[in-house]
């Protein structure tokens, strides 16, 4: 069907032959929000991610409580009531052999891996180390949890995966060496 605006026929609505109608450039100005879109898909999901490794982490070495062999809301205790519901009762073990030492290991590699996450330095890397942490925590302390998708750990493993596999291409200190390891090449 033929459409006319201000006496000129053309199905873009523009101005007629010129190929530079309004839906023309709609369109184009739509490929270009797309692509803009897939370059910076990652991005939420990094902030997201470092921000709450960070936090995380930051939370668990300010909390005496969390940080002690044993009492209410301790790692031991915590490690003490997962382990016999555990997939990995083995790992938790290993945990038990001294809980304050695994705590502030865990909170470390929590911040470790959420200020390499929002600087996009070593992306892959540090995301790899947090899918590990989560799926540590999986099938540890969230194992139990049921149904499964009540469970947090799983979904934060999941999360990590595209971070594993896309890195930080942009706004990333990734993306920075790369530049100049092609410039000076």
């Amino acid at each position: 069907m033929v459409h006319t605006r201000r006496g000129t026929a053309g199905t873009d609505g523009g101005s007629g032959g010129g190929g530079g109608g309004f839906l023309t450039r709609l369109r184009g100005q739509c490929d270009r929000l797309r692509e803009l879109g897939a370059r910076h898909a990652l991005l939420p999901l990094r902030i997201f991610l470092g921000v709450t490794f960070v936090y995380a982490g930051l939370d668990k070495l300010g909390d005496d409580a969390f940080l002690a062999a044993e009492g209410t809301g301790s790692i031991g205790a915590l490690m003490n009531a997962v382990r016999d519901g555990s997939a990995v009762p083995w790992l938790v073990d290993i945990a038990l052999k001294d809980p304050v030492a695994f705590g502030e290991a865990i909170a470390w590699g929590e911040i470790a891996v959420g200020v390499g996450t929002l600087l996009g330095l070593l992306t892959r890397v540090a995301a790899l180390g947090g899918a590990l942490i989560s799926l540590s925590l999986w099938l540890t302390v969230s194992w139990q949890t049921e149904p499964y998708y009540y469970g947090n750990d799983l979904a934060y493993l999941m999360a990590w995966l595209p971070l594993v596999l896309g890195g930080a291409p942009l706004l990333s200190a990734d993306a920075l060496l790369a530049r100049r390891r092609r410039r000076t090449a």
